[in-house]
């Protein structure tokens, strides 16, 4: 099982969700939440990951706060401070690189709904240490936030949804025709007749086991062919 840990965060210090091997050091993985929080869905995913020989860190971006309330969980995503946030992402990034826990070359970053959007963000501004990217129906609400898609450095491999009104499938298109013109490694994959949210296996009303099977399967793969 994981543990709660503390990191350094510019000055101060932030928590995080920590899964690892049960044996040896695994490949570097920063999980970003959703806009529910630091819940027990997003702990579970780093055991997931940690049983495939990840050593998986999610942050703790709301300090605690969590909901199950989607209109809760808007106003706790546009509350949210930014700049601490990426603050936050960054200390957890070198911790991860610093950690003994961890081996490989770079790192990678996963993360859901908000969470990756701000995987996005967090490959255009850590790209000295982020070589892999995998963004599930990432949305990035934040106007300050509007990545510099030129910095990117990591290999992305997205996961969208066909049914999705946050992030279309219009605009999967727009931005991985951005990325490929900037001569960027992209894969922006929609999965047809599945909603947003479609790998959250604690929503009935959303997830879909098949495409999440397969992004799983997928995103496995992707990381280790990065990072390993």
């Amino acid at each position: 099982m994981g543990e709660m840990v503390e990191f350094a965060s510019n000055g101060g210090t932030a928590t995080g969700y920590l899964a690892k091997p049960e044996r040896g050091a695994g490949l570097g993985l920063l999980v970003i939440q959703e806009w529910w929080g630091l819940v027990p869905h997003i702990e579970d995913v780093c055991e997931r990951f940690a049983a495939e020989g990840f050593t998986a860190l999610a942050p703790d971006l709301y300090r605690g706060e969590t909901t199950t309330e989607p209109d809760e969980a808007g106003k706790l995503m546009m509350s949210m401070n930014f700049d601490q946030a990426a603050k936050d992402l960054s200390g957890a990034v070198d911790f991860l690189t610093s950690s003994d826990d961890v081996r490989g070359e770079g790192i990678g970053v996963v993360g859901f709904c908000m969470g990756g959007g701000l995987a996005l963000v967090m490959a255009t501004r850590r790209p000295d240490a982020i070589k892999a990217c995998v963004p599930f129906y990432g949305v990035i609400p934040w106007p300050s936030a509007q990545p510099d898609w030129s910095k990117v450095e990591a290999s992305i491999q997205g996961h969208f949804a066909e049914k999705d009104d946050f992030f279309t499938p219009d605009a999967v298109a727009e931005l991985e025709a951005t990325l490929k013109d900037l001569g960027k490694d992209a894969d922006l994959i929609v999965y047809p007749a599945v909603d947003h949210a479609f790998f959250n296996d604690t929503r009935p009303e959303v997830y879909d086991e098949t495409a999440a099977d397969l992004a799983w399967t997928r995103t496995l793969e992707f990381l280790r062919s990065k990072l390993g």
